[in-house]
């Protein structure tokens, strides 16, 4: 990475990391990028997805979980260990400086997977809903900027972990949202 653009990193992470503590983030940030606190959310997809369009919500769950699954697999297993770039807890120059709210973390830092699935996510939902609930996508991007945010804001990524897992998620869930155009053309 250019040099420019990892102090420019590292600026963006100390303005998210320490200039923006508050209280209210401090409590919030944690849950936010707790995927157990998304849950309800998850659960609502899938009923309302089932309930709503029947046998083809059944596909579009299957679909949204392989979706979700590959961009989770080649995220975490595949460019992880390809880039290895350590996370900003373990940076040499922002260790000792950095407010860990969380755990630091196990593996890699680039791209933030955590990123990549809610993108994902959020991208085929955004593009599969669309048609009928335009409104759908300020709710499911707000979802998923939430999640990065709360990435950087504890700690655990640097702002271009998150941007590039976001990118890669909005491409995996851009595609599988046109396979599953294509696979349930009446949806």
């Amino acid at each position: 990475m250019p040099d420019f653009l990892l102090q420019l990193d590292r600026q963006v992470f100390y303005f998210i990391n320490h200039t923006l503590t508050n209280p209210l983030f401090d409590w919030l940030m944690p849950w936010l990028r707790n995927p157990k606190f998304w849950i309800p959310v998850y659960v609502f997809i899938i009923g309302f997805s089932i309930w709503k369009y029947k046998k083809a919500g059944v596909y579009l769950i299957l679909f949204l979980l392989i979706t979700v699954g590959i961009a989770d697999f080649a995220s975490a297993t595949l460019i992880k260990n390809q880039v290895q770039r350590a996370r900003p807890c373990r940076d040499a120059v922002l260790a000792k400086t950095i407010t860990s709210r969380v755990p630091c973390g196990t593996g890699f830092s680039f791209p933030s997977t955590h990123a990549s699935d809610h993108f994902a996510m959020s991208v085929f939902l955004g593009l599969v809903y669309q048609r009928k609930w335009r409104w759908i996508w300020l709710w499911v991007i707000l979802w998923a900027t939430l999640v990065c945010f709360a990435q950087v804001y504890v700690g655990v990524h640097f702002p271009i972990d998150v941007t590039g897992g976001a990118i890669f998620g909005a491409v995996v869930g851009f595609i599988f949202s046109q396979l599953f155009k294509k696979f349930q053309p009446q949806f």
